[in-house]
């Protein structure tokens, strides 16, 4: 333990209390602190200018929730919670999001990385700092920590903790995302959920005083995946992103990349040799200079979209259905008519997501259900008890968009049968419509 607690002010929790010299030493290692250069919502301050928070102050703010439920369980369940269990807990939150690269999902789609391999590589790779410290506590430390995060580690309290369908993650995304967005969306009585939030011998419960405050916090969600996480715009930067390294890593591998625009810590990702050395240089900083570089680039495919990303010059969308689908290949080919690249100013891009879901075992991926303690002591899953969470449990939210250069849409001209009139009689009230 420290001499002195030690606290970081924060916006959200105001204070974060560490009190171990190991959580100390690993928030100042130099793999910790590269999270200081990742932003936490990617492209999203293009839209929501305040969203320049980084998944340093996120991971801190998950390391705060974890440490308070420890507490909570310490003092009003000694009997039901192993507080020998703590360290490790907290170490997991802490550093769940380590393995995160530059521009996090759209990184790992065009080079084939896993954030969360890598955050266990981090932990248990003997060359750095963060497996260094966490071996002096036990030198099986590393592997433990590794486990609560791949969710295979035994104690299921622990592992709901990080991971769960309401869990320190998500309850401290939600809260730092709508304060630093400036939005309330994701508001929710965490001070209550604390409180109602309960160890049992096969995970973590509720207690029904308390399920109106989870209600509470799935509805918040819900609202910040539609509202946030999901905006249009913000999806159009990503595909610009994802098209400008798409066709840097493209000139690369067909041997025309310019030698004096090199981007020298990416080559090892265009030749898919990479280290985890190499991946531990990147930010989104080192990103950001080189296409600061390429503005000057000779391939213009390459300048005008680093252009797009550096000056906010996003894609355009439509929204499209299964039934709208098939018209996709006309649009493009005006694309194509009108001048653009249709591989890299169109794209097809869907966002969906499961606010909530009850257990399904047979499912791919199956939700831990959020379990509602009654008086008795029996346990009822949320949906059942909940109407307004039965309503969107287990339904799809999002859509499926048509990215397309904002030329397309220039105002009507006396030409009835131009290529930007012809690709507006496909379009109404922002949707695709069917011609046929």
């Amino acid at each position: 333990m420290l001499p002195r607690e030690k606290v970081f002010r924060d916006p959200v929790h105001n204070y974060i209390h560490v009190r171990h010299q190991v959580i100390l030493d690993l928030i100042n290692t130099p793999e910790f602190q590269r999270l200081r250069r990742i932003k936490q919502l990617g492209v999203a301050n293009t839209v929501f200018q305040g969203a320049e928070h980084s998944r340093f102050t996120h991971s801190l703010g998950v390391y705060e929730i974890t440490r308070q439920i420890c507490d909570s369980f310490q003092t009003n369940y000694p009997d039901l919670w192993d507080d020998s269990e703590r360290l490790v807990a907290l170490c997991a939150a802490l550093l769940h999001d380590v393995g995160h690269g530059p521009y996090s999902h759209t990184f790992e789609h065009i080079f084939k990385t896993d954030h969360e391999a890598i955050t266990r590589r981090i932990l248990c790779d003997e060359s750095t700092n963060i497996n260094r410290i966490l071996r002096e506590v036990a030198p099986d430390f590393p592997q433990k920590v590794a486990s609560v995060i791949d969710h295979t580690y035994p104690n299921p309290q622990v592992v709901q903790m990080i991971s769960s369908q309401i869990d320190a993650d998500r309850m401290d995304y939600l809260l730092r995302d709508a304060y630093n967005t400036g939005t309330n969306y994701g508001l929710f009585d965490l001070t209550r959920i604390l409180r109602v939030m309960r160890p049992y011998p096969d995970g973590i419960a509720f207690d029904a005083n308390g399920m109106h405050a989870v209600e509470d916090y799935i509805v918040s969600r819900f609202q910040m995946y539609q509202q946030i996480y999901f905006h249009p715009v913000s999806r159009g930067m990503e595909v610009v992103l994802m098209h400008l390294l798409a066709r840097a890593k493209t000139l690369y591998e067909a041997g025309r990349f310019d030698a004096a625009y090199n981007p020298r810590l990416l080559i090892p990702f265009f030749e898919g040799t990479w280290t985890l050395k190499d991946y531990l240089k990147l930010d989104d900083g080192v990103l950001n200079t080189y296409f600061t570089y390429w503005l000057d680039y000779p391939d213009p495919i390459l300048k005008d979209f680093s252009d797009r990303f550096l000056s906010r010059r996003p894609l355009k969308s439509v929204t499209f259905t299964s039934d709208t689908e098939h018209l996709l290949p006309d649009l493009k080919a005006l694309v194509a008519e009108a001048g653009f690249d249709p591989e890299y100013y169109t794209a097809e891009n869907d966002s969906f997501d499961l606010p909530y879901d009850a257990y399904d075992p047979s499912s791919a991926n199956p939700k831990t259900q959020i379990e509602i303690m009654q008086l008795d002591g029996s346990l009822e899953e949320l949906s059942t008890l909940s109407p307004l969470v039965a309503a969107i449990s287990g339904r799809m939210t999002g859509d499926k968009r048509f990215y397309f250069p904002k030329t397309m849409l220039q105002p009507a001209s006396d030409d009835a049968d131009s290529t930007y009139q012809q690709f507006q009689h496909y379009l109404l009230n922002g949707a695709l419509i069917n011609l046929r």
